[in-house]
């Protein structure tokens, strides 16, 4: 039996009947600077708004984004489960308004050499994320590594964060074609969803999409969507500058009304009918198994 037809067992004794599985949603960028984090902790707040439950990993190892723009410091990480003992409910931070995070730390690189039990112990832990929250969003690296790969490979819903930057087009394009060049990517499984941010207008966002869809469509026939746009605006620069959520700090703001604006429509069940909802156990066996 392979390690991929292990995990799948495990992770099916470890469900529970008619046990709710949460909605992962893994927010990722071509590059650095473009905004990937805020649109992760302002659509988190957005979502608890709207009376969702709501947890982050901050996956970007190595940069504690996240806990940062929280202004909290987590006593425990992602790590801290694999290789400490920690159970899932010690490594959880709660920042404003309840919302949950995770620190990823540096340990998952070498979770598929840990043994069957570990395992277990592992996915059994992450699945009681199911429970405790209806949406977790991954806040990825940024750029085309192989985690950052890993983690989009794993999701079923994708939001690729991208700016008006000819820098940052290429970069979300270069993401796009090193995902598709994955064995493991497949583009019936995963929705990519489009956020134009820091734009001038809502013209500015259909245009920068439109380009990045034309060469996607042309040379990588990868379907991508619109989902929507964030204008540049000083009050949310503010709020980072203060570490707390613009959707917090000033929700009348142009910033705030657009991720609550993006939140609505990822939460509309007619435009999101055709998702499936996997679970983060499902998720982390996708990381974990090498097929």
């Amino acid at each position: 039996m392979d390690q991929a037809e292990q995990l799948r067992n495990i992770i099916k004794a470890s469900s529970q009947p008619q046990r709710p599985l949460a909605r992962v949603i893994t927010v990722t960028s071509g590059k650095g600077g473009v905004g990937k984090s805020n649109m992760a902790i302002n659509l988190a707040v957005q979502f608890k708004k709207m009376g969702q439950r709501v947890i982050i990993l901050d996956a970007d190892f190595g940069l504690a984004n996240i806990e940062i723009m929280f202004g909290a410091v987590p006593e425990h990480n992602l790590y801290d489960l694999i290789y400490q003992g920690k159970n899932i409910s010690e490594i959880i931070t709660w920042g404003p308004m309840d919302v949950g995070f995770i620190s990823g730390g540096s340990g998952i690189a070498g979770m598929s050499n840990l043994s069957k039990d570990y395992l277990t112990y592992i996915i059994r832990n992450l699945s009681e994320l199911d429970n405790m929250a209806d949406v977790i969003i991954v806040d990825t690296g940024a750029g085309i590594s192989d985690a950052v790969l890993e983690f989009l490979v794993a999701s079923g819903e994708i939001l690729l964060v991208t700016t008006p930057e000819p820098t940052s087009i290429t970069d979300s394009y270069s993401l796009l074609k090193a995902l598709n060049r994955h064995p493991r990517y497949s583009r019936d499984a995963s929705q990519i969803k489009v956020i134009a941010n820091k734009v001038q207008n809502g013209d500015e966002g259909k245009d920068l999409f439109e380009k990045l869809n034309s060469v996607v469509t042309r040379y990588l026939k990868i379907p991508i969507t619109y989902l929507g746009m964030v204008p540049q605006d000083a009050q949310l620069s503010k709020a980072v500058m203060q570490q707390m959520p613009v959707s917090i700090q000033n929700p009348d703001s142009k910033s705030a009304q657009a991720y609550e604006l993006i939140a609505a429509k990822l939460m509309n069940k007619e435009m999101n009918k055709t998702l499936t909802k996997r679970g983060m156990a499902a998720f982390f066996s996708h990381i974990i198994s090498k097929r």
